[in-house]
């Protein structure tokens, strides 16, 4: 009977560690798919002001549906949309995208690309001038900085590219500015972004003849396929579209993504294979054995672990269950032959020996019992070992999921945090920039008005005075000859220019247009002074390149300061403060002779007081600033040569 209990408790046992190791492989499939997924589908199809579209509202139903089928947790669905209610869509969009892993955007309808910029069009848009879509349309850039903080896939879709009515009635205000067929190509900056055109960039898409559009159909075809990469998925729909289009209409893509497979509908997951799953069968195999043979082969095959020490404990409670059964075996026959002598009369010495044998036995039996409640207790503990040790483990990783999402929550927040200050900071100085020019203008006016009386020339004068001062009708547009003075002076205006601005385009000018163009993201010409370079260069109305200090002096904003170290310090070769005497010291010039004639007036200076130093200092800075042209210095603040205003101070203010 007892034997059976002992089978049965083991049975037990090893059927209760296959239903745990189940359950945690279940659990980690469930973390392993635990990803948000987003999505906004947009159609427009019923626009007023020009003939309304049959299959937008159509396709974005489908796409819709594709993607709740494909699992996502939120599709945002909406149809023939204003343009207030587009932008107010994007907003409440962006603040669900925040902790997204991926996020599809896309739009059915029609699209317009001016000047090298792509605009989606509402219902209610009507387009009278090529400057109307600035407030009329939505641009493809902020549907990407919408979506810009998905960690693992932004994906926007627009089969937009269709035969856009408004370009034939819509007037240009600039006769430069271009207005394509279809949309423009795109370059997205930020990593794992892909935007997918119906058609080819300058190219239109067809909308079908029948309830969807040819690259809709495709789209719903292969996108939702299970483990197939988003981009292969697109190859298949550029071949579809192709075929069914007899080659007129190609889908394309832009952007990039890493070398991870990327899918909109993952593959199920296998379970991770146990590395100690044959060792734990064998271990269940040999417990419902239960043998000391079972346990020794089990020893033999798997010496070392925590199966073996185990089964080393399991292999001690046989032992100590055998050594009770025959120790109370061997009582029993004792006490039977004891009760043999008893009743044959036999001697009392006969009696005494058996009854001492039957003492024997009984201690034997007792300290074998004792054994057997050890071992017992030692299997117990190793049991309880072994739960205490996953249960830690469980805990440790519980923990570290909950400290790594918490850390999330935090860089993002103060992501936002951080975009958020930038956004204010940008707007208080382009209002600063705005104000400094309206009141540097007001002087240069009052000059030119004073000339004026003077019958003198205000030409130089009048080119100076800032983008956002009146100009006269007649010379809106400067002549060739004076492009290149105007757009200097321009350039020296945003911090580009060190120099005075003169009627040549020299090589300084080239690398001062150079500069603009690098900090600006322009792409002129440096090799003339052109009316688009200059336009540009007026549209701005704080520093575009950045400020470059004498030494001695340190950038703060759009001045310079000049660096004073604290007692006790002085200013190092590198701008930095150096503590008095650290310096290391370095061996005067060994003449042979006279000292050469440009140092002798040097060195015979006797080295001023502090106050007269500072008098110098002054007297040294009036004579640099009357060097400069007095048209520069009423405009413009002038920061003198360091290098020649400690000449001048060194030589007395000679």
């Amino acid at each position: 009977m007892r034997r059976r209990d002992l089978y049965w408790n083991i049975l037990m046992r090893a059927t209760g560690a296959i239903v745990l190791a189940i359950c945690l492989n279940w659990l980690s499939c469930q973390a392993a798919l635990a990803e948000k997924r987003v999505a906004l589908v947009i159609g427009n199809s019923a626009y007023q002001g020009v003939s309304k579209l049959a299959n937008p509202a159509n396709d974005a139903a489908a796409i819709a549906t594709m993607i709740r089928n494909a699992g996502f947790d939120l599709v945002e669905f909406k149809q023939n949309l204003k343009i207030n209610e587009m932008r107010r869509q994007l907003r409440d969009f962006s603040d669900r995208v925040r902790d997204a892993d991926i996020v599809i955007a896309y739009f059915a309808g029609h699209g317009i690309e001016i000047d090298g910029v792509n605009y989606l069009i509402p219902v209610d848009a009507v387009l009278e001038r090529d400057i109307d879509a600035h407030d009329e349309a939505v641009s493809l850039d902020r549907i990407l900085t919408v979506i810009e903080p998905a960690r693992k896939l932004r994906l926007v879709i627009l089969d937009a590219c269709r035969d856009n009515p408004f370009s034939r009635v819509m007037r240009r205000t600039n006769a430069s500015r271009a207005i394509d067929r279809g949309l423009a190509k795109v370059e997205p900056t930020s990593p794992n972004t892909l935007v997918a055109f119906a058609a080819r960039a300058g190219s239109t898409a067809l909308d079908g003849d029948s309830g969807n559009s040819p690259f809709t159909e495709a789209l719903v075809r292969y996108l939702p396929k299970p483990g197939l990469d988003v981009r292969k998925a697109f190859g298949f729909v550029r071949d579809e579209v192709l075929r069914v289009t007899n080659n007129k209409q190609e889908p394309f893509i832009y952007g990039s993504l890493g070398g991870e497979d990327v899918s909109l509908v993952p593959l199920p997951r296998t379970p991770a294979p146990d590395a100690d799953a044959r060792v734990r069968r064998d271990y269940e195999l040999a417990e419902r054995v239960g043998t000391r043979e079972a346990w020794d082969l089990f020893l033999s095959t798997y010496p070392d672990g925590f199966y073996a020490k185990l089964a080393i404990a399991q292999r001690n409670k046989l032992a100590a269950e055998e050594a009770r059964l025959q120790a109370a075996e061997k009582a029993g026959r004792a006490a039977e032959e004891q009760q043999r002598l008893t009743h044959e009369g036999a001697r009392a010495v006969e009696q005494k020996k058996a009854a001492e044998l039957a003492r024997a036995a009984e201690d034997a039996r007792v300290a074998a019992e004792k054994r057997k409640a050890i071992e017992d207790a030692r299997l117990v503990e190793a049991e309880r070992v072994r739960a205490a040790a996953q249960a830690r483990a469980e805990a440790v990783a519980k923990a570290a999921a909950e400290s790594a999402k918490k850390l999330e929550e935090a860089r993002q927040a103060a992501k936002a945090e951080q975009e958020r200050t930038a956004s204010e900071k940008e707007a208080k100085a382009a209002d600063a920039a705005r104000a400094k020019a309206a009141a540097e203008a007001k002087p240069v006016e009052t000059k030119a008005a004073e000339a004026a009386k003077a019958d003198k020339p205000v030409g130089q004068l009048a080119s100076l005075s800032p983008p956002d001062a009146p100009r006269d009708a007649k010379s809106d547009k400067p002549s060739q000859a004076e492009l290149p003075r105007l757009l200097q002076a321009e350039l020296k205006r945003v911090g580009c220019v060190t120099g005075a601005a003169g009627d040549e385009w020299n090589s300084a000018a080239q690398k001062a247009l150079g500069l603009f163009n690098k900090n600006a993201k322009k792409k002129f010409d440096v090799k003339v002074a052109s009316l688009d370079a200059l336009d540009s260069a007026r549209s701005r109305s704080g520093r575009v390149c950045p400020l470059v200090c004498d030494r001695g002096y340190r950038a703060d904003g759009d001045k310079c300061t000049k660096i004073i170290c604290r007692a006790g310090y002085e200013l190092g070769r590198d701008d930095a403060c150096e503590r008095i005497g650290q310096r290391k010291s370095t061996k005067p010039a060994v003449y042979q002779g006279e000292p050469p004639a440009e140092t002798r007036n040097v060195q015979r200076t006797e080295r001023p007081s502090a106050t007269n130093r500072e008098a110098l200092y002054a007297q040294c800075r009036a004579k640099l600033d009357a060097e400069v042209p007095l048209v520069f210095r009423q405009r413009y603040t002038i920061r003198p040569d360091f290098k020649k205003l400690e000449h001048c101070v060194a030589s007395a203010g000679r």
